[in-house]
């Protein structure tokens, strides 16, 4: 009886909120993420080495737009929910645009109603 919650000494780990919030803005947009998977299925070209990118640049996962050190990193990131998630996501319908969100608003082309002729 008493004693402490079994529990307690098992935390659990998160990011930071420094951490979190910086994550949030390194990544590219959804509608940017979904042009580079249309021009990549266009052509696929071998990906050129930059010595600033984790693993020369050569280890990169294009749904998530990350760079790995090594081909298991990358393997590995493949089998985890996030990426699942995000591929399900790009393989769905085109992200929204600007003009959808204008017209949505009623900011779209203005109806003038039926052109009348002019002599």
């Amino acid at each position: 009886m008493g004693g402490k919650c079994p529990h307690r000494s098992v935390k659990k780990r998160r990011y930071s909120h420094k951490t979190h919030r910086r994550a949030k803005f390194e990544i590219k947009g959804d509608d940017m993420v979904y042009d580079g998977l249309k021009k990549a299925e266009d052509g696929a070209k071998p990906l050129p080495q930059d010595q600033d990118l984790p693993g020369m640049g050569q280890y990169y996962c294009l749904h998530c737009d990350r760079y790995f050190n090594n081909a298991s990193v990358r393997d590995d990131h493949f089998k985890t929910k996030r990426h699942k998630k995000r591929v399900k996501i790009m393989m769905g319908d085109a992200p929204h645009t600007q003009l959808d969100a204008d017209l949505a608003a009623g900011m779209g082309m203005p109806d003038n109603g039926p052109k009348l002729m002019s002599f």
